[in-house]
C-alpha cells in the first residue's frame, strides 16, 4: 500500500439501514453479512471495501438535479450492453426509480428507494 489509508467501506445514510441493504443486495448479488440496529453491512466486493448502510433518522435525500441537495456521491455499477433494459426493468420493479433528467452516454441514473442517486454504466 503506498497511500495512507485503505477504503474499508462505502456507507450510505438511510432511515431504514435493514430495508435500503436489501434493495442494493438484490441490485448487487451481495449477501448481507452484518446486521445492527443501525448498521447494515454488504459483504466484501472481493477487494476488502464493503456496501454499508447506517440509520440517519433525520435523513434527507438527495434532490438530483436540483443543487438545493446534491447527490454529494453516486455509485456505478457495470452491466452488459444487451442487458441494460433488462436490468432497468428489474431496478424499477425493486423500487428504484428513474429520473427524467438523463446525462446521455453509456450509463443510466436511476434513484434507490430512499433517492440515493447511482448509474448503470455499460461499454
Amino acid at each position: 500500500m503506498t497511500g495512507i489509508a485503505r477504503l474499508k467501506a462505502v456507507v450510505l445514510d438511510c432511515p431504514d439501514p435493514q430495508a435500503l441493504a436489501a434493495f442494493y443486495a438484490e441490485l448487487t448479488g451481495a449477501p448481507i453479512v452484518e446486521v445492527e440496529d443501525d448498521w447494515v453491512d454488504l459483504a466484501d466486493d472481493g477487494a476488502g471495501v464493503r456496501l454499508s448502510f447506517q440509520l440517519a433518522p433525520d435523513y434527507q435525500a438527495p434532490t438530483w438535479p436540483d443543487p438545493t441537495r446534491p447527490q454529494q456521491f453516486h455509485l456505478d455499477l457495470d452491466v452488459p450492453a444487451d442487458g441494460v433494459d433488462a436490468a432497468e426493468e428489474k431496478l424499477l420493479a425493486l423500487g428504484a426509480t428513474k429520473p427524467e433528467t438523463q446525462p446521455g452516454g453509456q450509463w443510466r441514473v436511476y434513484l434507490d428507494p430512499v433517492g440515493h442517486p447511482f448509474c448503470l454504466c455499460w461499454d
